[in-house]
């Protein structure tokens, strides 16, 4: 016959039998619940799946038609896109080592403009005039907004290219506008560095229409095959300086003649092959001449004072040989500004070859 006291014990342990298998079914359902998240989460990522990323708030904020975009974070550990990332911060950081700035981090080091405003002041040796310290985000982008345009003035790039990077988008520290802010620095102040070859990234553009956001993905290219440093492929110029220095007052005296032909219809005459031609005035002429047009004048700068006019000379005659069916010449532009005589005995040869009949 049960007591009093065995009920009680028989009651305490269905209790905590009770418990227990409560507690269990507790955990089986929040395991079954993560379960499905997970199994929706990876069919929303499925490859058939419509784009669905996770955005800030400042997305929902923005204006009608309105675009922005963001780098895949699959992306953003690839091993060329992280090399990339470590060349670049290694340059600035070797740049700056005498004004006991370190910079680690791409995205967080760069937003405000003061890294970028003592690297182009110690590269160029022109001093940027803004406040030295700004805490606010309107301070911030106000100086950013000098030192871009700053950067933008010296680079002399076009319009299309400028557009890789904008105050906002280096401001909201956005990756890929400031690896093309830093590697066109790079470029343009020739910087003894090699970039990795052929890198490009995966981004998720965002656009505000009739007030939802609208996402898809592109491929967005931040180095080609010709980069800072890479060295070029040896052909019969690098032979004849190494080999035939003799020969090479000969094909010095053929390139001669073959300019003057064409520049001496307009009056002009080359004694020099080696600083001539280093300011781009006369390749643009020569190529009119070559082609029988003409060049219109406010296309390029006749007397070029400073180094970004000659290249922006250079680069324009660039095109126009482009257009005329010839290949993209290697040397590049700075090259020939910087008076390397093989890149302009190179792209000589080059216009020789194709217009000697002419």
């Amino acid at each position: 016959m049960a007591t009093p006291s065995t009920l009680s014990k028989s009651k305490k342990d269905e209790t905590i039998l009770n418990k227990i298998g409560t507690i269990t079914r507790r955990k089986k359902d929040a395991k079954e619940v993560a379960e499905l998240q997970e199994e929706g989460k990876n069919a929303i990522d499925s490859p058939g799946s419509p784009i669905r990323i996770d955005v800030g708030p400042e997305y929902y904020q923005m204006s009608e038609n309105d675009e922005r975009s963001m780098i895949e974070p699959s992306s953003r550990e690839d091993p060329k896109v992280q090399e990339l990332i470590k060349v670049l911060l290694d340059w600035v950081n070797d740049e700056l080592a005498d004004q006991r700035i370190i910079v680690k981090h791409i995205e967080e080091d760069f937003f405000d403009g003061q890294v970028v405003q003592k690297l182009v002041e110690k590269l160029s040796g022109v001093k940027i005039e803004v406040p030295e310290v700004t805490q606010t985000e309107i301070g911030q982008k106000q100086k950013l907004h000098v030192v871009i345009n700053t950067i933008n003035s010296m680079l002399e790039l076009p319009k299309w290219n400028q557009h890789k990077w904008s105050i906002e988008s280096v401001h909201s520290k956005n990756l890929i506008a400031v690896l093309h802010l830093l590697i066109a620095i790079a470029r343009h102040f020739k910087a003894p560095i090699r970039l990795p070859e052929n890198v490009s990234v995966s981004v998720v553009v965002v656009q505000k229409r009739d007030g939802l956001l609208h996402t898809r993905r592109v491929t967005e290219e931040i180095t080609g095959a010709d980069q800072i440093g890479a060295k070029p492929e040896r052909d019969a110029f690098d032979t004849l300086f190494e080999h035939a220095p003799d020969k090479l007052m000969a094909v010095k005296q053929s390139l001669i003649a073959f300019v003057n032909k064409h520049l001496n219809r307009i009056n002009l005459e080359v004694t020099d092959l080696d600083s001539q031609f280093h300011d781009g005035v006369y390749l643009v002429l020569l190529m009119g001449l070559l082609e029988n047009y003409f060049v219109p004048l406010y296309s390029f700068y006749l007397t070029p004072t400073n180094e970004q006019q000659k290249a922006h000379n250079v680069s324009f005659a660039y095109d126009l040989m482009q257009e005329a069916g010839l290949a993209k010449p290697k040397p590049r532009a700075e090259d020939v500004v910087n008076l390397d005589l093989k890149s302009t005995l190179r792209i000589l040869y080059n216009l020789f070859t194709k217009y000697k009949s002419v």
